[in-house]
């Protein structure tokens, strides 16, 4: 598969103690890519460093080919590597609608004299975004409360529409940071279907998660962190049963291991 995400010897320290030491990575087009690992492994780190929230030390990031390393999280953006949050971001006082368009703002490419004057070009623009908007609207289920305001969305529904929101430029890649964290298991499991079938619509992402289960049923590829390192990567049925794996991320031994059932 061509690699989309090439990730080469990252590194980031905090007063010395190195947090994220020596990283690469790739994550190939087309795919749903997990990145798993105990609480300080240093995953959040990386994802804030490759989309620009933070500066790395050492290494480099390259997108479809291109150097994106040291950018703004703006131009990453523009450049099509878009991310979710732990935290929910959404604007409560507009309808879900008009959430994604607000959105889709700085990449449909008129200028704040088109908006002013509503120019041709701005109503084309606008009516293309809104489509999308739309389009994706359906794909998280949210259709029927287009209209309604954000915030009557319960903390699962607001889930769905950063989801939706971070799909809204057709972005290269999709970092999505706890995508599943708080949220209910029927929700989970919708959650997984949806990221499918953007998947089989041309997305491609990248998925921070404590959910073993969830990352073990959905990805194509999982990557293991342990302090600060790249512990093992592979399928995700050969992840589970690695004995060092469980060692790190569940604190299980080999022995206990053996007893484990398999990956379905």
């Amino acid at each position: 598969m061509i690699a989309l995400l090439e990730a080469t010897g990252l590194a980031k320290a905090y007063r010395g103690v190195h947090a994220v030491a020596d990283v690469s990575f790739t994550v190939a087009a087309g795919t749903i890519t997990g990145l798993i690992g105990p609480n300080g492994s240093g995953k959040s780190t990386t994802i804030d460093c490759i989309s620009g929230f933070q500066r790395l030390d050492a290494g480099r990031v390259r997108l479809a080919g291109a150097d994106i390393t040291g950018l703004s999280p703006q131009r990453i953006a523009r450049a099509g590597l878009v991310r979710t949050f732990q935290t929910v971001r959404v604007y409560d006082e507009f309808d879900l609608l008009d959430n994604l368009l607000v959105v889709a703002a700085p990449f449909h490419g008129v200028g704040w004299h088109d908006a002013l004057l509503r120019t041709p070009r701005y109503r084309r623009a606008r009516e293309a975004a809104a489509a999308r908007a739309r389009e994706l609207l359906d794909l998280v289920g949210l259709t029927r409360l287009m209209t309604a305001p954000a915030s009557i969305l319960s903390y699962g529904q607001k889930k769905l529409l950063a989801l939706a929101a971070a799909l809204m430029s057709r972005p290269r890649l999709v970092v999505l940071d706890e995508p599943v964290a708080g949220v209910n298991p029927t929700r989970i499991n919708e959650v997984a279907d949806i990221l499918r079938r953007a998947r089989a619509g041309g997305a491609s992402f990248l998925i921070v998660e404590h959910n073993v289960d969830f990352i073990t049923a959905l990805c194509d590829h999982v990557i293991v962190f342990d302090q600060g390192r790249k512990l093992t990567e592979g399928p995700p049925e050969t992840v589970h049963s690695d004995p060092r794996v469980l060692d790190a991320y569940l604190g299980i031994d080999e022995d206990s291991a053996a007893a484990m059932p398999e990956a379905s």
